[in-house]
């Protein structure tokens, strides 16, 4: 399987099949802290990936609105 990994963006192949949490481990990447994405497909940790997958794994990334003003609005 071909695994997109972002930022920094690096391409790593694997053979075989494994659920994503054991692909996560294998990877040195904490679970909570990405996206798994095979194709249009989010999956969860339980979800399987084997050979002739492309899957895509994307940091998790949050806002707050540090736009806002105090008394105004956005």
């Amino acid at each position: 399987m071909k695994i997109i990994l972002r930022n920094p963006r690096r391409e790593v192949e694997l053979t075989g099949r494994r659920r994503v949490k054991e692909l996560l481990v294998e990877l040195d990447i904490l679970a909570g802290t990405v996206l798994v994405i095979r194709g249009d497909e989010l999956l969860t940790s339980d979800s399987v990936v084997g050979d002739g997958d492309g899957v895509e794994v994307r940091p998790v990334m949050s806002g707050g609105s540090a736009g806002l003003v105090s008394g105004g609005t956005l």
